[in-house]
């Protein structure tokens, strides 16, 4: 998959929940970040290694176990851990540096800049990475649908208000790539998205608890 000329990028479904890992980084260096990097640590080391990549970054949306269950298999003192300030302590191999972040920080990949952009409602620390008009939505947003809000440090009401004031903002333009592969896309443009996903064209609070929970309309 090639959308800017300038980066490396590649969605591939791993693991029994159908989520979706990212390699994303600079093409001219091969420096890459793992976005998630779950259930194949096998898979994942010789995949980058057949391309040439070096892994530089693991960036996380949130801590959940099914989207970070990979982290021990790395063991390379030079990587970055990347993970919102906001999300409860996760568990790293002690030769990784953890880096803690928040709206609005940068990750560089080599000349590849990645914002950052904190999205609770899944988990208190969700995050996304948004590059030119790729945006990495994690359990956030999904095609058609939501991450779930009634786990622990989900809230339906701060995900009501992550997708109004830091998805939909967004230009329409922007391509939601999300952490699993739930949709009958693997990708869509957030115009489409504001047209289909009932979590972004729910109106109010109320309209939103309503299908995501299932509380009754007042």
């Amino acid at each position: 998959m090639s959308i800017y000329p300038e980066i490396i990028f590649e969605q591939i479904e791993i693991g029994p929940m159908e989520n979706f890992i990212y390699f994303i980084g600079e093409l001219s260096t091969k420096k890459v970040a793992v976005i998630d990097p779950a259930w194949d640590i096998n898979f994942i080391k010789q995949h980058a290694a057949g391309k040439g990549f070096t892994i530089t970054h693991l960036l996380l949306t949130h801590g959940h176990f099914d989207h970070i269950n990979a982290i021990d298999g790395f063991q390379q003192g030079n990587l970055q851990v990347v993970v919102s300030k906001h999300e409860p302590k996760i568990s790293s191999p002690p030769d990784l540096n953890l880096v803690k972040v928040d709206n609005g920080d940068i990750i560089n990949i080599g000349n590849i800049a990645l914002k950052c952009i904190h999205t609770p409602g899944h988990s208190c620390g969700s995050q996304c990475f948004k590059y030119k008009d790729i945006l990495l939505t994690g359990d956030t947003l999904f095609i058609d649908g939501c991450g779930r809000c009634d786990l622990p440090g989900g809230n339906a009401e701060s995900m009501f208000e992550s997708l109004n004031t830091r998805i939909r903002p967004l230009p329409d333009s922007t391509i939601i790539f999300p952490g699993h592969d739930y949709g009958n896309e693997r990708s869509a443009t957030l115009a489409a998205q504001k047209k289909t996903n009932p979590y972004l064209t729910a109106e109010t609070l109320n309209d939103f608890l309503h299908k995501r929970m299932g509380i009754p309309t007042t």
